[in-house]
């Protein structure tokens, strides 16, 4: 198999790569805090170009990288989240709270660990009196779990996250970022959690601001990734087109080559 069909089939695992990126970012075009994905690119090397040297004349008077035909492939280097601002949408609802600017809510999950999030769609838990999110999951303060007080009639949450309660300060609701993003993962349901030995620790969103009232919804732009998807169709078909010309040629290789004429 020569080197045009390698390429052409990594081209298009690629773009099959790409194809369930772009469709899960349209999925949740409606999804409150999702962030979408973004995919990177790099050429690999098949060999160096000191490959090509002899490593007993390294040493001499001569050129360590000679002139060479040095062959690559496209390889995808992963998938990264874009952290890009989503539009604020006026809620009215009192516990609806969104972030403007850099910046993460802190959630206890359902077995105790701890979730970041731009959620900020809360509800007061009946039995405990907690904010937590839509799937239960607790909002954790600088000092915990915030707990409203019952019978409380008016909530209301300043631009740097202070919760008062009929006036009184309940809580405050800790924003916190990280000094590198990308030790970030994706955890489901729009958390985030750090990857297993990540240098990254937290640290406070001092530039962020609490709107409430607000929800912040996906940064997703539609017709984007629609022009995207149409992209990577027409890339992958003519990848497969290209893998179809050189099953071809060497088809044509294998019945011409020392045949009798």
């Amino acid at each position: 198999m020569d080197n045009s069909m390698y390429s052409a089939l990594f081209g298009a695992l690629s773009q099959e790569h790409r194809m369930d990126m772009i469709s899960n970012n349209l999925a949740n075009v409606n999804t409150t805090g999702f962030k979408k994905d973004k995919s990177a690119f790099k050429d690999v090397f098949i060999r160096y170009a000191s490959d090509y040297a002899d490593p007993n004349m390294t040493l001499q008077d001569r050129t360590l990288w000679p002139d060479a035909k040095l062959l690559s492939q496209t390889r995808l280097t992963g998938n990264y989240v874009d952290y890009n601002q989503g539009p604020l949408k006026n809620t009215g609802n009192p516990l609806d709270l969104a972030i403007d600017g850099e910046g993460f809510f802190r959630v206890r999950t359902e077995d105790g660990q701890t979730g970041y999030t731009r959620n900020g769609g809360f509800r007061i838990n009946a039995e405990t009196n907690n904010l937590e999110t839509a799937q239960g999951r607790v909002l954790l303060g600088d000092g915990g779990p915030i707990q409203i007080p019952e019978d409380t009639s008016n909530i209301a949450v300043n631009a740097h996250g202070e919760i008062r309660a009929d006036g009184e300060l309940v809580g405050d609701v800790g924003l916190v970022t990280f000094n590198d993003l990308g030790d970030l993962e994706k955890w489901g349901e729009t958390l985030f959690r750090l990857r297993e030995g990540a240098q990254a620790g937290e640290i406070p969103a001092e530039n962020a601001r609490v709107s409430q009232g607000f929800l912040e919804g996906s940064n997703v732009e539609v017709v984007r990734e629609m022009v995207n998807m149409i992209d990577t169709m027409r890339t992958f078909e003519s990848l497969q087109k290209a893998m179809t010309t050189s099953k071809e040629a060497d088809d044509k290789v294998i019945r011409q080559v020392g045949s009798y004429t």
